[in-house]
């Protein structure tokens, strides 16, 4: 069983203090909505797990694992955060191809069959710098799940797609999670949150000041 757990997380930038003693534990087989303002520390909280920051005080734990101690990266995790950001003059493929090499555990078919289950179209030449907003956060996604991750982090990915485009999302969602991953996701918008999510925790002024069970 993959989990999450966070005993007591706080983290400041300067004098300002973001994320204020947050403790939550998640599982797998289930998605969890994280929703705030702007500046409520989602994000911030997002990049505390996937290591991209260090937090003042606190434990990180991913499967049993304290992160900063036993790891410095979690294994096994995909992140979408903020405007996902790729070379402007490749193509879809070449992108995530270039990135699958970093840790060169999976092959072009692979690369190819994630571009597929987003919707875009794997042999295309057309450059990245001239797709829609909507299809870079689609490209953003098959980064995301192109390793199979366990654990998927996602900060609002729904960000510029049509209607259409997101009732994609959602399926291919909701399929991650009956395939048992473990599922962050951050979204301004009340329906996504309300057909994803089994759980949701709210966030204000870097506190966490509600939790909702929706579905056991």
């Amino acid at each position: 069983m993959e989990k999450i757990e966070l005993i007591g997380v706080n983290k400041s930038f300067k004098e300002e203090k973001v994320l204020k003693d947050i403790c939550l534990t998640l599982t797998d087989n289930k998605i969890y909505g994280f929703v705030g303002r702007n500046g409520s520390g989602k994000s911030v909280l997002f990049k505390i797990i996937c290591g991209y920051v260090i937090a003042d005080s606190g434990k990180i734990m991913i499967d049993g694992k304290e992160l900063g101690k036993d790891m410095d990266f979690p294994e096994g995790l995909g992140a979408l955060i903020e405007t996902p950001g790729f070379i402007w003059y490749q193509s879809g493929f070449e992108n995530l191809r270039y990135l699958a090499r970093i840790r060169n555990k999976i092959n072009d078919a692979q690369v190819k069959d994630a571009i597929r289950q987003v919707g875009l179209n794997p042999d295309s030449k057309k450059w990245v710098g001239k797709y829609s907003m909507g299809m870079k956060q689609r490209l953003g996604i098959a980064q995301a799940i192109m390793e199979n991750p366990d654990i998927l982090l996602l900060d609002e990915p729904l960000s510029g797609l049509d209607n259409d485009g997101v009732q994609e999302m959602w399926k291919l969602f909701l399929k991650q999670k009956e395939d048992g991953k473990l599922i962050v996701l951050a979204s301004h918008s009340k329906e996504d949150i309300g057909t994803l999510c089994d759980e949701i925790f709210r966030f204000d002024k870097g506190k966490m000041v509600g939790h909702e069970i929706k579905r056991e």
